[in-house]
C-alpha cells in the first residue's frame, strides 16, 4: 500500500526531521506538526522551500487542527511526545500531560476517519525488568511511583494501551514502535542524550561527565537506522496492532561510551563521574541494562541495524562540527 499524503506530528523533532527526509525522498507529500518545544526549525530548514512539504507551528493536541489535518491525510506518524530524562525528572506534569492527552487526540481522530497511525513508543516501557534480551510480549517491572523517571514509561505504556485499545474495539490500523535509545545527526544534549553530550564535550576538549557509574549498559541504534523501520511498517499489513521493537543489540558500558567517544573524535579530553541526585535531583532511578529481541522487525519488515557505535558518534561529532 502507498500512502501519498503523510502527516508527521513531531516532525522538527530529531528523529521526525529524518523520517520527513525518507518520506520525502520518497515522492510522499508531507505536512509537519510541531510546536518547536523540543523540535527545532533548523532540523528542517533545508526542505522549507521543498513544494511537498507543509510545515504547522502547532501542538499536536489542538483538536480542531487535528481533525482538519489527519482527516486530510492518508497516514499519521505520531512522533511529538515529551523527550529526556532531565525533561521528565523537571517537569513530569507536562510530560504526563503532554504524552497522554496527545496521543489521545491524534488517535480519537484516526479513529473517527480510518486514518493508519504509527505511534513511536519507548524502550522505557520495560521498566526494571531484567529479563534480556526485551521481548514485546513480555511482563514488564516498573518502579516506584515516588520515582519520577517512571512517569514518562507509566504515559507511554498508557499510549500503547490507547492504541491497541481503538485496534481491538474498531480494527484501527495501528502500529506500535519500541524505540532503543536512537542517536544520530541533530540530536542534542539538552534533555540528558548522553551520545551527544559526550560528542559535544569531546569535541571542545571538555570532561565526559558520566552520571552514576559508568557501568549501566545500552545500546544505540542510529535515527537512520530506525527511520527504515518507520517507513516499512505501516506497508505491512501484518504488523497492524503489533508491538515492535526497532533499536541495536550491541551493547556498550556509559563508560566504555565515554572511552570511545574520546578515541572516535581524537580528542583529549578526560572523564569525570557525577552522582545521579546531583545531576537529577532526588526522585531518579535507573536500569542496569536495556536490549531489545529483534525477531518481531526481523520477520515482519526485515529490519536489521546497519551502523555500529564508531559510525553514530562520527554521525552525530560531523554534524557538530556543521554546527
Amino acid at each position: 500500500m502507498t500512502f501519498k499524503r503523510v502527516l508527521v506530528t513531531g516532525g522538527a523533532g530529531f528523529i521526525g526531521s529524518h523520517l520527513v527526509d525518507s518520506l520525502l525522498e520518497a515522492g510522499r507529500e508531507v505536512t509537519i506538526v510541531d510546536d518547536l518545544s523540543t523540535g527545532r526549525w533548523q532540523n528542517i530548514a533545508h526542505r522549507a522551500r521543498d513544494p511537498r512539504l507543509r510545515v504547522i507551528i502547532a501542538s499536536a493536541s489542538d483538536e480542531r487542527l487535528m481533525d482538519e489535518e489527519i482527516r486530510g491525510h492518508d497516514l499519521v506518524y505520531h512522533l511529538a511526545s515529551a523527550v529526556g530524562v532531565k525533561l521528565i525528572m523537571q517537569q513530569p506534569v507536562k510530560v504526563i500531560e503532554t504524552i497522554v492527552h496527545t496521543t489521545e487526540v491524534v488517535l480519537r481522530y484516526c479513529s473517527r476517519y480510518r486514518r493508519p497511525v504509527v505511534l513511536t513508543s519507548t524502550s522505557e516501557i520495560y521498566g526494571k525488568s531484567t529479563e534480556v534480551p526485551f521481548r514485546e510480549s513480555a511482563d514488564v517491572v516498573m518502579g516506584a511511583t515516588e520515582k519520577r523517571r517512571w512517569a514518562y514509561a507509566c504515559a507511554k505504556a498508557l499510549d500503547e494501551f490507547l492504541a491497541k485499545a481503538h485496534y481491538y474495539e474498531t480494527s484501527l490500523p495501528v502500529f506500535i514502535v519500541r524505540l532503543f535509545n536512537t542517536v544520530g545527526p541533530r540530536q542534542t544534549g539538552h534533555y540528558g542524550m548522553v551520545v551527544p553530550s559526550f560528542v559535544r564535550q569531546a569535541l571542545e576538549g571538555r570532561p565526559l561527565t558520566i552520571y552514576g557509574s559508568g557501568q549501566q549498559k545500552r545500546c544505540f541504534c542510529s535515527a537512520l537506522d530506525v527511520v527504515v523501520g518507520l517507513m516499512r511498517l505501516p506497508e505491512v499489513e501484518e504488523a497492524t496492532g503489533t508491538v515492535i521493537n526497532l533499536g541495536s543489540q550491541n551493547e556498550i558500558s556509559i563508560e566504555n561510551l565515554a572511552r570511545r567517544v574520546i578515541k572516535v573524535t581524537g580528542s583529549s579530553s578526560r572523564t569525570c563521574y557525577m552522582p545521579y541526585e546531583e545531576a537529577y535531583g532526588e526522585g531518579f532511578d535507573d536500569m542496569f541494562q536495556r536490549i531489545p529481541e529483534l525477531a518481531r522487525a526481523r520477520q515482519l519488515v526485515g529490519w536489521e541495524p546497519r551502523y555500529g557505535i564508531d559510525d553514530i558518534i562520527r554521525q552525530v561529532a560531523d554534524d557538530l562540527r556543521r554546527g
